[in-house]
């Protein structure tokens, strides 16, 4: 920006020399006086033409153009600029070197009286910085948001000096940022951090591309119910310079797109575009309150650089006017039915897939089917620990085919997506189902049906002790489940739930050739590790064997990939981990936070970006141990071809021939010790008599700060 007051002090008359002393000074001062009066209003030049500094109350100051001529308007207060034309000596004016002495004097007071003034016109010049991007961020935090994680582009300029901005003079009330080389695992990372904690987190991408980059993440999100964030920037909007940010680049023309959200708004629950600054802290907790309100999920916001440029008074809002929409029970005939309904059952079945999100309500469910003896509990969607393993009523993970379905006289569909798969199984034609859900239509979904006689949008947890306070409170109930039927049932349950467990420990030993499949492995992990481990899995075809390894008894312990967007589990394991220390931090205590674990798939390893996850791993200090399911390539494919051509040449066809191998084996350990800089744990084991040693090894190097990558050769179908 040039200088507003400028010239070339005079070497003529001392008359000529005071009359231009007199000019700058009443200059100068008049500059103070406007200030005062306008109680430090400024308004300023730029290349873009005269803009309101952030303090401005709607009326701009006078300043002085060394030119002479106005500066254009810019609306506002529209601050006047004074001319300070210096007139040339006239003809015939003594300029005898009598005078040399008083000029020199004169040169140094008008130098002085310059630097004063440009030392002013500098100190004007400092921009406050209050844009739309800062009470952008200031939103983010008010509303509980509190980390970002971005990957930055040349539509964000102001983003950048706000960043800096806040983390100069907003330590410790600023979201903090984490530099993500790649979308899908930025999106990822705030998705797993999300689920961890039920916070919402923000994503920072770049225009069309970036927004594009967020791919499979968004779908996971989505699928997932992650409260998070998004925000993109779009190509400015003006051309000529007429506003700060105006398109500057190349690129800014080649990214212009008719409609940047609809990349990624059918994924969404919310979409908009900002159009100013003055009520941005407004949309963003509008597209917050859509985020947090069930069904929870992703929301997108994007904006031009105009947009995020634009200064403006500081202004706050009510953040408790800004929480989401809560979700109510049950209708009291429902509870009275439903209540009745298990009371009187011969095989009731409670099926849910992601209730355990809310993490009070597998508790909740442990004392109602304390209550309900015989009462059985099946996990059909693995999204996060719904139901302990540890109670006789468990059922594990099974993706909608389970013999108990079929058998159930009286179903509680609970919080699922998928109950029931009907080409494979479904329950018997006389069974009572009552389908309570968050989102019972599946909105989302064009196509979704089940056999259901009465369908109740409710709060889970609600739910469950309306349904176990009935039950208690009824003395009739309270007799009918009191009889000895019902200890018949309970006992025959905890047989039931016994036999269970001792099946899953014959699965899970080695084999006899040294060998060893992911039971044996994840019944080893759940040995060796910490008992609050968290778990952050996308095993895909293994979920089954790793889920009876595990044995998940710790609410929100367990965090499946919320999609079929493989690759989440890379960015969701340090999200899960950054959670955790996040919140040790907020209690006062250890800020290492709890022990997580990754366990993934060969093909999946590849699809989460290694080369960004572990850079990231190193770069904030963010130790994971990763086990990878080597099977030697995609064993899905393989799966579904012989679900529908069982007998086709498929069927017969080697790996290689389906084109789902990966021979040659990539070094998956070595893949993200690279990206570490070196700095990483990398090993690999293929014999059961090696296994405790290495993971042993590898458990104690994450605990100690450094990440870990075992690369696990496992057998199919074990």
């Amino acid at each position: 920006m040039p200088p507003l007051l400028r010239a070339t002090p005079p070497l003529a008359s001392s008359a000529l020399q005071g009359h231009h002393l007199q000019a700058a000074a009443a200059a100068v001062a008049g500059i103070g006086q406007r200030q005062a009066q306008h109680g430090g209003a400024r308004r300023f030049l730029s290349s873009t033409g005269p803009r309101d500094d952030a303090s401005a109350g709607g009326s701009g100051s006078t300043i002085l153009n060394p030119g002479g001529a106005a500066a254009p308007g810019g609306g506002g207060g529209g601050g006047r600029i004074i001319p300070l034309t210096l007139t040339p000596a006239a003809a015939g004016t003594n300029t005898s070197a009598n005078t040399t002495t008083t000029s020199a004097i004169t040169q140094h007071r008008w130098s002085s009286t310059l630097a004063a003034a440009e030392q002013q016109q500098q100190q004007q010049q400092q921009p406050k910085m209050y844009t739309t991007s800062f009470a952008f961020f200031e939103a983010l935090w008010d509303a509980g948001v509190t980390h970002a994680f971005v990957n930055l582009g040349s539509d964000h300029p102001s983003i950048i000096e706000a960043m800096v901005k806040g983390a100069r003079e907003k330590k410790g009330q600023f979201p903090r940022i984490i530099t993500c080389p790649n979308e899908m695992v930025a999106m990822s990372m705030a998705d797993g951090f999300a689920r961890l904690t039920n916070k919402p987190q923000a994503v920072i991408v770049h225009v069309d591309v970036g927004t594009q980059g967020l791919g499979a993440a968004v779908h996971n999100a989505s699928a997932g119910r992650a409260p998070v964030l998004v925000f993109a920037g779009i190509s400015p909007i003006t051309q000529e310079g007429e506003l700060r940010g105006s398109r500057t680049e190349f690129i800014h023309w080649i990214q212009d797109v008719p409609d940047q959200k609809q990349i990624v708004a059918q994924y969404c629950r919310y979409s908009a575009e900002l159009k100013t600054g003055v009520n941005v802290k407004q949309m963003v907790n509008r597209a917050l309150q859509f985020a947090r309100s069930a069904p929870q999920g992703p929301v997108y916001l994007c904006a031009s650089r105009e947009v995020m440029e634009m200064e403006m008074v500081p202004y706050e809002i009510k953040q408790d006017q800004w929480e989401p929409v809560e979700l109510g029970g049950l209708p009291s005939g429902a509870v009275k039915k439903i209540a009745e309904a298990l009371a009187g059952a011969e095989e009731p079945l409670l099926i849910t897939g992601y209730a355990g999100r809310n993490q009070a309500v597998p508790g909740a469910l442990v004392q109602l089917a304390d209550a309900v003896k015989g009462l059985r509990v099946l996990d059909t969607g693995g999204s996060d620990m719904c139901f302990p393993a540890d109670h006789p009523g468990w059922l594990g993970l099974r993706y909608g085919v389970e013999d108990a379905i079929r058998t159930a006289d009286v179903i509680v569909v609970l919080d699922c997506d998928v109950p029931w798969i009907s080409t494979q199984c479904k329950p018997r034609e006389d069974a009572r189902v009552f389908h309570i859900d968050v989102d019972p239509l599946k909105q989302v979904m064009p196509l979704f049906y089940i056999s259901a006689q009465h369908r109740y949008r409710a709060d889970a947890l609600t739910a469950v002790e309306q349904v176990l306070g009935a039950l208690r409170a009824d003395a009739a109930l309270s007799a009918q489940l009191a009889g000895e039927a019902r200890d018949k049932k309970w006992a025959a349950l905890q047989e039931s739930h016994k036999k269970r467990l001792e099946s899953i420990a014959v699965r899970s030993k080695p084999l006899d050739n040294g060998e060893f499949g992911t039971s044996h492995l994840c019944a080893r992990l759940r040995e060796l590790c910490p008992k609050d481990t968290l778990w952050a899995i996308e095993a895909v075809t293994n979920t089954f064997f790793v889920h009876d390894g595990i044995q998940p008894t710790i609410p929100g312990q367990w965090i499946n990939c919320g999609g079929g967007g493989l690759g989440w589990s890379g960015g969701g394991a340090l999200g899960m981990k950054l959670a955790s220390e996040h919140e040790a931090q907020l209690k006062g205590g250890s800020e290492k936070g709890k022990f997580v674990v990754q366990i993934v798939g060969d093909g999946t390893f590849l699809f989460s970006v290694p080369g960004s996850v572990y850079w990231i791993s190193k770069r904030y200090n963010i130790p994971v141990l990763t086990i990878v399911l080597n099977n030697k390539g995609w064993n899905a494919p393989r799966k579904s071809l012989l679900l529908v051509h069982p007998d086709g040449l498929g069927s017969q066809a080697t790996n290689e021939e389906i084109n789902i191998s990966f021979a040659p084996v990539p070094d998956y350990a070595g893949i993200a010790k690279a990206a570490a800089g070196g700095d990483l744990f990398a090993a690999r084991v293929d014999q059961a008599a090696d296994l405790d040693r290495v993971l042993g090894e590898a458990i104690a190097a994450v605990q100690g700060g450094q990440t870990a990558v075992v690369d696990c050769k496992v057998t199919l179908g074990c």
